[in-house]
């Protein structure tokens, strides 16, 4: 994902997908997902938001197809987040829904 595709959410579904962008950005903020989640669908406006504030790259992950990446994040609730700095998990939050600015906060401490 180049600089430019970041002020937007990027979808994938695969551990695969991920790799690549933790190895094209220097800080990812990932949410983990699934479909029929409705807390999850209430937070797109948020990440669509929290991507256009930030200098991170936003993912929007539904493991669906890839359920060991569930397990290798110890994903235990939706929506999880999850944030890379240089590849490397260094923070997680799983509280539901979350506000923009706090959302923005978590980001950017």
């Amino acid at each position: 994902m180049s600089r430019a595709e970041a002020n937007r959410p990027v979808t994938i579904e695969s551990r695969a997908e991920l790799d690549e962008l933790l190895a094209s950005n220097p800080r990812v903020l990932v949410m983990v997902r699934t479909a029929g989640c409705a807390i999850c669908k209430s937070m797109d406006p948020i990440i669509d938001n929290v991507a256009r504030a930030t200098d991170v790259a936003v993912v929007d992950f539904n493991p669906k197809a890839d359920l060991d990446a569930v397990a290798e994040f110890d994903v235990r609730s939706v929506p999880t987040f999850l944030l890379f700095d240089d590849g490397d998990l260094i923070d997680r939050m799983a509280d539901g829904f979350v506000p923009t600015e706090d959302l923005v906060a978590f980001v950017e401490r």
